[in-house]
């Protein structure tokens, strides 16, 4: 098996495992509708530890663009490579999400509002708001490329590792999922995105396009800095890269917390007047 064709397959396994354990949970008349949010977050962390399981012999089992560029980043990851992965890694999640299209057929029809199925095969925000989102974003992918260096430190017992991986997963959809559904992946939200876009779904209404860029630089953001943090505190290389990114971080956090203030300032002032 080539590395592409790895990085295709284990995409495709996660978003089908992913992808329908949230059909699962929201489509009307599944058996499983109403699971919740742990539930969730469990089946996305046993899709990343199957995925891994599958292909992590073959291509290390990236199956995320944000892991791909920040180990390229770094130089853990050979840049004429990433071209090819990347290409994978989304090609991967659109077949991964129109097999899940597939497997709830009759649900479709018998689910009437737009955005739960829409939800099936992208995130969206609890709250919108396009600069918390980013950084919600950006915090999930930070400890995600950080845990994933920092597991890969410690010795575990042989076939272990995809397990503690997986469990990483669960965590941060636990912790800090909440306010954006943690796409934490650009090819995880994109490729669906694209498959939603593209597949006959009876009333499926729009894409959402203007939130679909947040899933992809918040994660890529994240992930970076995460990789450079990592060399910087673990490795002690406080290499250019990590100001730089360092400085970027900084600004878009500033930004956010600014903003986010600012409407709450005005919130608090409009209940003042009504009162």
């Amino acid at each position: 098996m080539s590395e592409f064709t790895a990085e295709l397959i284990g995409t495709m396994i996660l978003i089908i495992f992913g992808g329908g354990v949230v059909a699962t949970n929201i489509l009307n008349k599944s058996k499983g509708n109403g699971g919740g949010w742990v539930l969730i977050t469990i089946g996305w962390g046993l899709a990343v530890a199957l995925a891994v399981y599958a292909v992590g012999s073959v291509s290390g089992a990236h199956v995320n663009p944000a892991v791909t560029l920040a180990f390229a980043a770094i130089g853990d990851f050979p840049w004429d490579k990433v071209p090819a992965y990347l290409s994978a890694q989304l090609i991967g999640a659109i077949i991964g999400a129109i097999i899940v299209f597939f497997a709830f057929l009759p649900h479709w029809r018998e689910t009437e509002d737009q955005g739960t199925k829409l939800g099936v095969f992208a995130t969206g925000p609890a709250v919108r708001s396009p600069l918390a989102n980013m950084v919600t974003e950006m915090i999930g992918t930070f400890v995600l490329i950080l845990g994933l260096l920092f597991i890969g430190i410690n010795e575990f017992t042989e076939g272990l590792n995809p397990l503690v991986v997986g469990l990483l997963i669960v965590a941060i959809g636990m912790s800090i999922g909440g306010p954006t559904g943690y796409a934490i992946n650009p090819a995880r939200d994109l490729g669906p995105r694209i498959a939603h876009a593209i597949l006959p779904i009876p009333g499926k209404g729009n894409s959402d396009w203007g939130y679909a860029w947040i899933p992809i630089a918040g994660p890529i953001v994240g992930g970076i800095y995460g990789a450079f943090f990592y060399k910087a505190f673990f490795d002690g290389d406080f290499s250019v890269g990590f100001w730089v990114w360092s400085a970027i971080v900084a600004i878009i956090l500033l930004a956010a917390a600014s903003t986010e203030l600012s409407k709450g300032n005005k919130a608090i002032k409009k209940v003042s007047k009504a009162s």
